[in-house]
């Protein structure tokens, strides 16, 4: 073989060999040595922003736009003390009748305030005898609503009854019934008293209005 052929073949061989190397993995690569390429560690996530926590209900603020709810205004009580002060009535207070004078037939009447809060006792008290129609007439005048007698809890009104002469016209009794003068329609229980011997003559009868003591609803 001529020098020049056998350079041509060397030199292929050698070619193919490089090639061979170039395309094959390295001992140090394939087992992970040091001359293989190191894999960079994976980078650790950033952790997100802690979220705000939620506000209690109740605690959003009122809005710009909405306006305070007003309360009434409290009602001033009035200056009057006797603003609130009712005309007593049968169901406020109760009753008894005393003789006084037998010869004329006069009874003392007496009403006290068994309630708790005061009332009024107005004009004349409302007298009807037994079982006998009609009922005393009324003797003198009474002070208007405004100077009524104020009766607190406890506190007693008088009246003067006169039932009159024995004159042989009239007749006797063994009773009477009173009702309350409340300037109204209310519907009152009568309070019945006994009155033995009490002689009613249809002219003479009366009875005075309602007074603070027992001295004075008897001299009229």
């Amino acid at each position: 073989m001529s020098t020049v052929r056998r350079s041509a073949v060397v030199l292929a061989a050698v070619s193919a060999l490089a090639a061979l190397t170039a395309c094959g993995p390295t001992e140090d690569s394939a087992g992970g040595g040091a001359g293989g390429s190191t894999a960079s560690p994976a980078k650790s996530a950033t952790p997100s922003a802690p979220s705000t926590p939620a506000k209690p209900a109740g605690s959003a603020k009122p809005s710009a736009t909405s306006k305070p709810t007003k309360l009434p205004k409290p009602t001033k009580p009035s200056t009057d003390p006797d603003f609130d002060v009712f005309p007593c009535s049968t169901f406020d207070v109760k009753f008894a009748a005393t003789l006084a004078e037998p010869t004329t037939s006069s009874y003392l009447l007496k009403i006290t305030n068994k309630g708790t809060k005061a009332c009024r006792a107005l004009g004349h008290p409302i007298v009807t005898f037994g079982d006998l129609d009609g009922q005393a007439t009324e003797r003198g005048t009474a002070p208007g609503i405004e100077d009524a007698i104020r009766l607190e809890p406890g506190e007693s009104a008088y009246a003067g009854l006169m039932g009159g002469a024995n004159d042989g016209k009239g007749k006797t009794v063994n009773s009477i019934a009173l009702t309350m003068n409340t300037e109204s329609d209310l519907e009152q229980t009568p309070l019945k008293a006994p009155t033995p011997g009490l002689y009613v003559s249809p002219d003479k009868n009366s009875v005075t209005a309602w007074m603070d003591n027992a001295e004075d609803a008897l001299s009229l």
